[in-house]
């Protein structure tokens, strides 16, 4: 027996994903395939009328479904295979990251006036979400509510107003990101809010985010960047699709030690996806320093992204920042290599050269950027920290962060500046 799933994408029926005998299976339709205006779901799905087996379509479609515990957890509220992708997509996949929807054939996409179907909340419905969260990731199997994002940390899309929170329902894009505290380790959302204005500050796109609270619990607030106001409060849904997806490789091996991507295959990504490619191989260049002085250890391929614009593809702004390297339990091994170097204290002058060059930047362009960045970053991070109306003077965690960037920027600093004498 042979189950489908209609594809959308940007609000236009692109597709069908299939399972038949424990296999995905995804093909264009003809009459999409037919348009003068057809743009192809993912990098690694090129537009062509023969179907893509398992190994070609799963990358992108597992993409878009949490991972790890999240992902258990939902097969549990679902009464699914945690290893059924094409049933986990078939209970969340309605609102997903980018403009991607998947629904039951014959089933109507929500139309552009239905875009306001938001179940507000209370204070105290937001704290019974927060504590929901952890048991019934997504919210997955509530009535009305079919929402996913990749990763493994939890986080709901959520819709905000400014003022009040709300679920998107029945399809109804959503606006920002929510996600709470990770319960293991010390004030996660002033962390990454904190590493998001940081690099804000340093005039790198990043995601807009705030820390809020209800009753003394905080979480963190992230505005959707694949998401786009329009007249009348409505939302459009913008297409995007992280680096995994784009080069064909699953989210199981996302990290460069279990086969996944390094920073060359990243760049070559950019280069070949985007025109001009060269603004945006020097964002991500900026990218990797940044996460590297911040200590952001977890920047594997699937937090970057390309967002597909009315002018094309271009990296999508960071997101997913945190400081792990604050946290002594976690590893000290960066999710990539930098001139073959796992570990940040292992980096000195010839492995930036030979990332430089591996990442087809030249040497003295990469050297000057580095030393600027790392002269700068410590001055930024401590007004971003003393800022008053930013919220973070007398934030401990962010006090750390500020003391760990100093160190690595001294030490990148005097590395490459020794290296040159």
């Amino acid at each position: 027996m042979t189950h489908e799933l209609a594809v959308w994408l940007s609000g236009e029926r692109v597709g069908t994903l299939s399972l038949a005998q424990g296999r995905l299976c995804f093909q264009y339709d003809p009459t999409w395939l037919a348009r003068a205006d057809a743009l192809p779901l993912s990098c690694s799905l090129p537009l062509q009328a023969a179907p893509f087996d398992a190994q070609q379509a799963r990358p992108f479609f597992a993409g878009l479904l949490p991972e790890g515990t999240q992902r258990r957890l939902i097969a549990q509220q679902l009464q699914v295979s945690r290893q059924n992708d094409f049933a986990l997509l078939d209970g969340i996949g309605g609102e997903c990251a980018g403009a991607v929807a998947l629904l039951a054939p014959g089933q109507p996409l929500p139309r552009p006036e239905d875009g306001d179907d938001v179940q507000w909340l209370c204070e105290e419905e937001v704290l019974a979400l927060l504590d929901e969260l952890p048991l019934r990731p997504m919210l997955a199997g509530k009535d009305g509510l079919r929402l996913s994002l990749a990763g493994a940390q939890e986080k709901l899309p959520v819709v905000f107003d400014g003022t009040r929170i709300g679920l998107p329902r029945n399809g109804a894009p959503s606006s920002h990101i929510l996600k709470p505290a990770i319960r293991t380790l010390a004030d996660t959302v002033n962390n990454e809010g904190f590493c998001l204005a940081l690099a804000e500050a340093m005039q790198f796109q990043a995601a807009r985010a705030q820390v809020r609270a209800v009753q003394g619990r905080a979480f963190l607030l992230v505005e959707r960047y694949d998401r786009r106001a329009r007249a009348g409060g409505l939302r459009q849904r913008l297409h995007q699709e992280d680096f995994c997806q784009a080069l064909g490789i699953v989210p199981e091996m996302k990290y460069q030690n279990e086969g996944g991507p390094g920073w060359a295959q990243c760049f070559e990504l950019l280069r070949r996806s985007t025109r001009p490619g060269a603004p945006q191989v020097l964002r991500l260049f900026d990218y990797v320093i940044f996460n590297a002085l911040i200590g952001n250890h977890d920047a594997h391929a699937k937090n970057f992204s390309l967002l597909y614009t009315e002018n094309g593809a271009v990296l999508a702004p960071l997101y997913d920042v945190v400081s792990t390297a604050v946290y002594p339990h976690l590893t000290p091994k960066m999710a990539m290599k930098i001139g073959g170097k796992y570990k940040f204290d292992d980096v000195r002058a010839r492995h930036w050269e030979r990332f430089a060059e591996a990442t087809g930047m030249g040497k003295a362009q990469a050297k000057k950027r580095i030393l600027t960045v790392a002269k700068a970053l410590p001055t930024c991070a401590r007004a971003v920290q003393s800022d008053p109306t930013l919220g973070f003077a007398d934030c401990e965690i962010a006090a750390q962060i500020v003391r760990l960037i100093e160190q690595r920027c001294a030490l990148t600093t005097q590395r490459l500046t020794t290296a040159a004498t």
